[in-house]
C-alpha cells in the first residue's frame, strides 16, 4: 500500500505487478536481503538483518556504536542574598572520577595495550535472535564484551588498575548568575565524572540553596521588611534606616503614617535571571509600637490629649484605618 505497487503473477519480478521501483530498485535482479534493508528503513533499521539474510558485521545501515557517558555530580552550593543579587563565581574542589592520564582515560598500559575482541573479531556488534510477529529477527547489537568498540585490553595500567579513571579532588570554577531561587539546579557541561574506558564526562548539576536573611523576607524578586515605627515618629514623622541588599538606606517616615501601610523602594530588589536589568523593589510593611508601660508623667501626658479630636479617629479615619487592614489580611 504504501509504494503503490500490488504482488502479480510476476512475483519479486520488475514490471507493473512486481516490485519494480522498490524503494529505488529497477526491474528485477535483487536479493532478499535488499528487501529488508528496505523494511530497516521503514522500521528504523531494526530488521535490516531479519530472517537470516544479514551478515555478521551487518548492513551499511547498522547503528553507530554509543559513546560512553560518565554519571552527573550534584552539588549544593549556599548563596546570600547579596550573591544573589549580583551573581557570583565559586571556585570549589569536588572529589570526582577524571581519566587516568598514564593510559589516556583507555584502562589499557600506555593507552596502546590492546587485542582484538575475540567475541566480535573487532566489528564491534553482535547479532541477537529474537521472536516477533515477523517471525525470527536479527538485529545487531553492542559486544557486550567489548561495549561497542571492538577490542580489549591485553595488559591493564597499573595506576588505575583497568578502570581508566582514578579519584581526584578537582578544583572547579563555575559562575551562578544573578536573580537565582532556592531550589533551582544549574548545569555545568563536562565536570562530572568521566566513565571507564575512556568519553564523554558526565555533568555537574549545581542545586541553590538561599541563606535566610536576618532582616529581609523574599517575595519572588521583591524583598520585604517589617519596619516597627515608634509611636512619636509614626505621628510627628522624621527618617528611620533600614536593612536593604547590600548595605542600609534612610527612609523618611511622613507625619501620621498609620500602621499597615506598605512604603516602597523601587529597584532595590532581585533581578530576573531572564531580565537582569529588571530588579524588584523593597516593600515596607509599617507597624507602630504601642508602649506597654508609662512612667506618671506619660501617663499624664496621655490622659491631656485622651479627648483631643486630632488624636481621637472619626468615623471616616475608623473606616479608611479598617479598609486598609482587610486589604492586607486577604492578601
Amino acid at each position: 500500500d504504501q509504494f503503490g505497487h500490488s504482488m502479480g503473477p510476476q512475483g519479486f519480478g520488475g514490471g507493473a505487478g512486481g516490485f519494480g521501483g522498490f524503494g529505488g530498485f529497477q526491474g528485477g535482479g535483487f536479493s532478499m536481503e535488499d528487501i529488508f534493508e528496505q523494511f530497516g528503513d521503514i522500521f528504523g533499521g531494526r530488521y535490516s538483518n531479519m530472517g537470516g539474510f544479514g551478515s555478521a558485521a551487518g548492513s551499511s545501515r547498522s547503528r553507530q556504536q554509543r559513546q560512553r557517558r560518565g554519571t552527573d555530580l550534584r552539588i549544593r552550593v549556599k548563596l546570600t542574598l547579596d550573591e544573589i543579587a549580583n551573581g557570583v563565581t565559586k571556585n570549589l574542589k569536588i572529589p570526582t572520577f577524571v581519566p587516568c592520564e598514564h593510559c589516556k582515560g583507555t584502562g589499557a598500559k600506555d593507552g596502546t595495550a590492546f587485542t582484538t575482541c575475540p567475541t566480535c573479531h573487532g566489528t564491534g556488534t553482535v547479532i541477537e535472535q529474537h521472536q516477533s510477529f515477523f517471525g525470527i529477527e536479527q538485529v545487531n547489537a553492542t559486544c557486550p564484551t567489548c561495549e561497542g568498540t571492538g577490542k580489549v585490553i591485553s595488559e591493564q595500567c597499573q595506576y588505575c588498575l583497568g578502570e581508566g579513571v582514578v579519584r581526584k579532588d578537582e578544583q572547579v570554577s563555575f559562575t551562578i548568575p544573578a536573580g537565582v531561587s532556592d531550589g533551582m539546579t544549574l548545569t555545568v557541561k563536562g565536570k562530572g565524572n568521566a566513565p571507564r574506558h575512556g568519553g564523554v564526562r558526565g555533568n555537574l548539576l549545581v542545586v541553590i540553596e538561599e541563606i535566610k536573611h536576618p532582616e529581609l523576607i523574599r517575595d519572588g524578586q521583591d524583598v520585604i521588611y517589617n519596619l516597627m515605627l515608634d509611636l512619636p515618629t509614626a505621628t510627628l514623622g522624621g527618617s528611620v534606616e533600614v536593612p536593604t541588599i547590600g548595605g542600609r538606606a534612610r527612609l523618611k517616615i511622613a507625619p501620621g503614617t498609620q500602621p499597615g501601610k506598605v512604603l516602597r523602594m523601587r529597584g532595590k530588589g532581585l533581578p530576573s535571571t531572564d531580565y537582569p536589568s529588571q530588579r524588584g523593589d523593597e516593600l515596607i510593611n509599617v507597624m507602630v509600637y504601642i508602649p506597654e508601660k508609662l512612667s506618671d508623667d506619660e501617663r499624664q501626658a496621655f490622659e491631656s490629649m485622651k479627648n483631643s479630636p486630632n488624636v481621637t479617629p472619626d468615623e471616616d479615619q475608623k473606616k479608611r484605618i479598617f479598609s486598609k487592614l482587610k486589604h492586607i489580611f486577604e492578601q
